[in-house]
């Protein structure tokens, strides 16, 4: 029997552990991130791998960090035939790769050599793109740079955001891996190297990059809440208030009123002038020590003071 071990640590590796529970491989053992304190009490929650692997039984690690420590030296003492990564978020050593009587394999949020990183499905969406997708690729020391050994493409709508393309990406790469595995292991796979002139790199998103920026056009503002929508959101000094923004529409329309001017309010609308001077309708949007709300609740309540013509955003800041 193929013995694996699987590292991975979000929902999208959740999903991809799940496909493999399905098949006949053996998981020796899981490798997940530390529980992470969550919310104002600092709580701390296990990552959706944790669970799977407690409720499967299946031996688990959690080392705040792989190399080095007395865990990854248990690892490697398994011989396990592959190593499978998804959404790990760490760096692996190489002698741990080297341990894989087989292959160490990863699954990769996009279609490499573009977006190698952390953030490859935020970026893509930040970016305008049109369609992203996963890489099954060999592990190599470096960043995402491994041979690559099957790809599949998937299409991001504008109706997209972050939290449904991962939806979508955790289960294609579930599907890629399961069909590739076969082929690694009577080694038909034909890898292909990636071409370094066309690199990407997708950083992980840092806080001051998921502040917005009025001054911008309306479809790379749409495109930047999205990007980070559910999770961490975007935000803005808005109307006096820090501000978190979850879904937007671009607009078409016609003013010379500055970027951050309201141009429409209604009951159940708000459009916001962006750099462009197209507009930005603001959907769902999160004031400071509020929920989440759709922008009639907002309307009816903090926001029903807006007036067409007020600077709600001051982009002189910038």
């Amino acid at each position: 029997m193929t013995s694996v071990i699987f590292l991975g640590t979000p929902e999208f590796s959740a999903t991809v552990l799940k496909g493999l529970l399905k098949t006949d491989y053996e998981i020796k053992a899981i490798v997940t991130q530390p529980d992470k304190p969550v919310g104002r009490k600092q709580k701390l929650q296990k990552s959706p791998v944790k669970l799977i692997a407690e409720e499967e039984n299946i031996h688990l690690y959690q080392p705040a960090k792989l190399s080095g420590s007395p865990e990854v030296e248990e690892l490697k003492s398994l011989n396990a035939d592959l190593i499978i990564t998804a959404a790990f978020g760490q760096f692996l050593p190489t002698s741990f790769l080297n341990s894989a009587k087989v292959a160490a394999i990863n699954v990769h949020g996009s279609l490499l050599p573009k977006y190698r990183g952390g953030a490859p499905i935020q970026w893509s969406i930040m970016n305008g793109d049109k369609e992203t997708g996963i890489t099954i690729m060999y592990m190599v020391k470096a960043m995402d740079a491994g041979d690559i050994i099957s790809q599949a493409k998937v299409a991001i709508t504008p109706e997209d955001d972050n939290g449904s393309i991962f939806d979508k990406m955790a289960i294609v790469g579930r599907d890629l891996l399961i069909e590739t595995i076969p082929h690694i292991l009577d080694n038909t796979i034909k890898p292909i190297k990636q071409d370094e002139d066309k690199v990407v790199f997708s950083p992980n998103i840092s806080k001051e990059q998921e502040k917005l920026d009025f001054t911008q056009s309306a479809e790379q503002i749409f495109n930047h809440i999205r990007a980070l929508s559910p999770e961490p959101g975007a935000w803005e000094m808005f109307n006096g208030q820090r501000t978190k923004f979850y879904k937007s529409e671009v607009v078409s329309i016609e003013t010379d009123q500055a970027a951050g001017t309201v141009f429409e309010t209604g009951k159940k609308k708000l459009v916001v002038v962006a750099g462009d001077k197209q507009g930005l309708s603001i959907k769902k949007i999160q004031p400071a020590g509020k929920k989440v709300m759709d922008i009639a609740n907002y309307m009816n309540g903090l926001g029903s003071n807006l007036e067409k013509g007020q600077v709600v955003v001051n982009t002189n800041e910038k």
